[in-house]
């Protein structure tokens, strides 16, 4: 895994039912290594984003921004690590991600994640705050030549304080890749499945379903897709 940081990379996104699951990772099979840990294979995340009080980073997804940001801290449920991270996506389609070590039990920043944040973000701590919880399954593939990184998940769940909402039968497929994510195998796997790529943020997605309040006409329409995509007659958008 220390092979496959790939902390700046291009990210491309797959998503859809959970009956396709299966014959995809039959079809890659001897293409990839499985990261497995104490036997298995489905690995349980746990994420806290962060954001203002006027959720100036949810906005900024949802008006199209560039160079925006997404704050986070990260549990690795199985192992105990856990980490504070930022996201930054520049106006070049690439993904920079950095991190530091951090308690997940703490939403207090410590002195150290302050300095951190203020390195790599223009936000104050002192103007952030937890907006969302998201726990789901991960199975993370790596391609043989050690050049891509591959996330499957599944099991989404989002609440804030005042709502819980779990996306069943959905699943996020994430290509990470240095350059062009055209020579992957799974992302042809899934050309041949008629799977097309489609954007997916965790975060947006997750803030649209649990926050009537915000700003989010924008993703009515990729709620409404999921909607059909995973076979529920409930309003996601409306719930």
């Amino acid at each position: 895994m220390d092979q496959v940081k790939l902390m700046n990379r291009t990210d491309t996104k797959y998503w859809f039912h959970t009956s396709h699951l299966h014959q995809l990772l039959e079809t890659v099979q001897n293409d990839y290594f499985i990261l497995t840990m104490e036997n298995k294979v489905a690995l349980p995340y746990s994420t806290i984003y962060y954001d203002t009080e006027k959720s100036r980073m949810f906005t900024a997804h949802h008006n199209g921004k560039l160079n925006r940001y997404k704050i986070r801290r990260r549990s690795y449920v199985l192992s105990g690590i856990s980490f504070l991270e930022v996201k930054f996506k520049n106006n070049k389609g690439r993904t920079i991600k950095k991190r530091i070590p951090g308690n997940f039990e703490k939403n207090q920043f410590t002195e150290n994640e302050n300095i951190f944040l203020q390195k790599t973000t223009p936000f104050s701590v002192q103007d952030l705050s937890p907006s969302l919880t998201n726990n789901f399954s991960r199975i993370t593939l790596v391609n043989r030549n050690f050049k891509e990184r591959c996330t499957i998940d599944f099991n989404l769940h989002f609440s804030t304080n005042n709502k819980q909402i779990a996306l069943n039968n959905l699943v996020i497929v994430e290509v990470k890749s240095e350059g062009s994510p055209s020579a992957s195998p799974l992302a042809r796997a899934l050309r041949n499945q008629r799977i097309k790529t489609s954007g997916f943020s965790k975060y947006c997605i997750g803030r649209t379903v649990t926050d009537s309040s915000i700003k989010r006409n924008a993703f009515k329409h990729k709620i409404r897709m999921i909607e059909r995509t995973i076979n529920t007659e409930n309003s996601l958008y409306n719930l």
